[in-house]
């Protein structure tokens, strides 16, 4: 009955007596399939309650049909949404009488790239579609939800706008050169360009934020052997997960773990002990330490407040600095050291006991006001790109730097154009495709041509 491009997709099939599953048709004989299901045509976007037999007229469940007709739906297409019992029996036996019917299972991703196709989503839209089912926080599940409602979209369409409007200028002096059109103002259109290339540079901006809200805070916990660093994790964890001993260098490897702080999630690693007379596996665990150090968002190098500032290795002393490092004293429910404040003084400085808990809600809010800071403002909106967006980007930059270079050295107008023209071109790959008519209404409208 449905034509083979019609689509199903059991989006869940979660267990227990009172869950339910959800599978989803779409397709251009959608509408047939719904008559064959429920016996007429449901009103749209009304769900009915219907006995779902199959071909063989035997019942399978009693389900909940919701018919959306095209292009108001998710796909823009005539879609379906059965709901039936969780139970993966029942959903699978649907399913295979859906597939008996003429439809197939849908790729991965599938719905979502026809909505994309059929002009229901731009490509900033489809990819947060990914991010909102995999965030972790309440700032990613924001900046996810923002971006699918189309805030990067509606970025990059001022961007691409104000683009066109220099192209429209541009490329009327090439094509029309004996028209009555005013003379090339190239002070206007290097101001102009300046300022593309400043909110190029502002969006770049967020992409380690962004890379921040899907993956979470890279957090790394480094400190002399049996200065409290699995002890620490463990009581930022609220369980034991790390091996806590007396014995100097129990970690030699690391360990990673994710919490959710705040609004935030946070990749804690507790890395090995940075021993100055260490073993030869010691030095492996060392260097895989400084490797961590390197890629690190945050670092909290944790100090036994009970003895003196340990020597460390001079990779550690250049790698750290006051913005993403928290100076932790550990061990505050004994008596500290002298002089120990005095060292690193321009570092924030935290007191906790990780036996006892004290001073740990202080480290908790450092750490969410320290990653709270990576957020790079951009209006009253949360955009924080990908590294596929910022590739894009930084071609649109170049782009721009190309052009503005050849303003200044005069050189042939055909030849800025083009840099211009790589620069829409890398801003369409962002949102999608550029439409060259746009461009062509802007320099008709700005100019009268044919007057």
């Amino acid at each position: 009955m449905a034509q083979l491009h019609d689509t199903i997709a059991a989006l869940a099939t979660p267990t227990g007596t009172s869950a339910l599953a959800v599978l989803r048709i779409s397709g251009s004989d959608t509408e047939k399939l719904t008559r064959a299901i429920v016996g007429a045509t449901p009103p749209p976007r009304t769900a009915q309650r219907a006995d779902y037999r199959d071909r063989d007229g035997r019942l399978l469940d009693d389900v909940l049909c919701t018919f959306f007709r095209g292009p108001a739906s998710y796909t823009g297409e005539d879609t379906l949404e059965i709901s039936c019992h969780g139970n993966p029996y029942i959903a699978q036996r649907i399913l295979g009488d859906l597939i008996a019917r003429g439809c197939r299972q849908a790729e991965p991703g599938e719905f979502t790239q026809r909505a994309f196709l059929n002009g229901q989503l731009d490509l900033s839209q489809a990819e947060a579609v990914m991010d909102l089912i995999h965030a972790r926080g309440e700032k990613a599940l924001a900046a996810a939800n923002q971006q699918l409602r189309g805030a990067l979209g509606r970025h990059m369409a001022g961007l691409i706008e104000d683009l066109l409007g220099v192209l429209a200028r541009i490329e009327a002096y090439i094509d029309f050169p004996e028209e009555d059109l005013p003379a090339e103002d190239q002070s206007r259109v290097v101001a102009d360009l300046e300022s593309l290339k400043i909110s190029v540079s502002k969006l770049l901006s967020t992409n380690h934020y962004g890379t921040i809200l899907r993956e979470g805070v890279k957090v790394a916990i480094l400190g002399e052997p049996n200065a409290g660093k699995s002890s620490l994790l463990n009581r930022l964890l609220g369980r034991e997960r790390a091996l806590v001993s007396d014995r100097a260098g129990t970690t030699r490897d690391y360990l990673e773990e994710r919490i959710l702080l705040g609004d935030y999630c946070l990749r804690l690693i507790d890395t090995a002990g940075l021993n100055p007379t260490p073993e030869e596996i010691e030095r492996q665990g060392i260097a895989k330490t400084l490797e961590i150090l390197s890629e690190a968002d945050l670092v909290l190098l944790l100090l036994d407040g009970t003895r003196p500032f340990p020597p460390l290795p001079v990779q550690v002393i250049s790698s750290i600095n006051p913005t993403r490092t928290l100076l932790v004293l550990n061990k505050s429910d004994l008596p500290a050291v002298p002089g120990l404040d005095a060292c690193l003084p321009d570092f924030e400085r935290i007191a906790i006991s990780a036996l006892t808990g004290a001073g740990l809600d202080r480290l908790q809010t450092a750490l969410i006001a320290r990653a709270q800071a990576f957020h790079v403002e951009l209006g009253d909106e949360i955009i924080a790109i990908n590294a596929r967006h910022a590739e894009a980007l930084t071609r649109a930059g170049r782009g721009l730097e190309a052009a503005l270079e050849k303003l200044k050295l005069r050189d042939p107008i055909e030849l800025i154009s083009s840099d211009l023209r790589e620069t829409l071109a890398a801003f369409g790959d962002i949102a999608g495709k550029i439409d060259n008519e746009r461009m062509l209404d802007r320099l008709f409208a700005s100019f009268c041509i044919g007057k």
